[in-house]
């Protein structure tokens, strides 16, 4: 219960008390008010009933005569606006530069008349405005988002269909003795989360080219499809000198564009990475505790089980599948009703490829 309550019904009680008394002075004494107060509230419950006894809120009706000019206060806006992690005192200080006088506690009172007195409440204004107006964000203003905001930092790629856009990532496995390394090279469709994956024992430009040439383009040339683009990290494996590295050409070949994520960022290969995670959840760790590994082509062996149980067998539960397998939901993008094996038979697919 509020003062204001309690001060309106120590008013309504004198009034009352004053009444069963029929002696003002004497009510007045015992609830502690001066007889002309009493006066006052009893003309106030006349004129208003109750809520006449209620206290008008104390302070200037109008805006307070130091607060800040209207155009100081726009600038204060645009500069939160623009760096919106920065304190008051920075702000003040930034203004003074620009020969505007105002205190640190002049913003945090625009900040507090706007509702931006946290640094979320601020970012939060950020993104809703290039929301509103579209407009480019720098790359500081990007990665101030990216860290605060878990929406702008999640949103999605988008492929409107099978084949529009891939990616791939080599995934470590780790190392089997008297072999050495072992990598998992992995490829998904953005559009339904297929996914095909092959072991190798380097991590080479070479290897990425045989997993992309001997298993994702045959299958979707049995389909009738073309690749649009393939969306990797920078790595040797995958980036060089477009007319001598072999990924590269073979990329050209097919005429299918290379995309390449920000440094240091895998996050926006998200799907790849997904991808990954779910291998070692799912597959790797699950399998590698009932099977001790000699060769590379027994972990071969039951990935592809586990990449027919993923494709064909293993629901998704994201917006874009909603339940379905991967090639359910290729199947009804297609309408058909066959689908192309997707793992090959040993005989028609090229040995493992070892460390050069």
């Amino acid at each position: 219960m509020t003062a204001v309550t309690q001060s309106t019904k120590r008013k309504l009680s004198l009034l009352q008390l004053a009444e069963e008394l029929g002696n003002v002075s004497k009510a007045c004494k015992i609830m502690g008010y001066h007889r002309d107060t009493f006066y006052e509230v009893k003309r106030a419950f006349q004129v208003g009933g109750v809520a006449g006894l209620v206290e008008s809120r104390r302070g200037p009706r109008n805006p307070h005569p130091n607060r800040v000019a209207p155009d100081v206060e726009e600038k204060i806006l645009a500069m939160s606006l623009e760096r919106p992690t920065v304190g008051s005192q920075r702000i003040a200080n930034d203004l003074r530069l620009q020969g505007i006088n105002v205190s640190p506690s002049g913003v945090r009172g625009v900040w507090q008349r706007h509702d931006l007195l946290t640094r979320h409440k601020r970012l939060m204004r950020l993104e809703q405005h290039a929301q509103e107006t579209t407009f480019v964000l720098n790359d500081e203003q990007v990665r101030l988002l990216e860290r605060h905001s878990c929406e702008f930092r999640m949103r999605h790629v988008e492929a409107s269909r099978p084949g529009e856009l891939l990616n791939q990532d080599t995934f470590y496995w780790g190392t089997l003795k008297g072999v050495g390394k072992v990598y998992v090279q992995v490829v998904v469709d953005v559009f339904c989360s297929l996914a095909f994956a092959k072991v190798y024992t380097s991590k080479m430009p070479i290897t990425a080219t045989d997993t992309f040439y001997e298993r994702v383009l045959p299958f979707y040339e049995a389909l009738g499809l073309t690749v649009g683009a393939v969306l990797t990290d920078n790595g040797r494996e995958f980036c060089g000198v477009k007319d001598q590295h072999p990924y590269e050409l073979l990329l050209a070949m097919h005429d299918i564009e290379h995309r390449t994520t920000r440094i240091r960022t895998p996050r926006t290969n998200g799907f790849v990475e997904r991808m990954n995670r779910t291998l070692l959840d799912e597959c790797f760790r699950v399998a590698g505790r009932q099977t001790w590994y000699i060769q590379p082509e027994e972990i071969q062996r039951d990935l592809d089980v586990f990449l027919n149980y993923y494709n064909l067998e293993r629901t998704h539960q994201g917006y874009r599948l909603k339940g379905r397998t991967p090639a359910q939901a290729l199947r009804d993008a297609l309408g058909v009703d066959e689908l192309p094996p997707f793992v090959p038979n040993a005989s028609e697919e090229t040995p493992t490829l070892e460390a050069a």
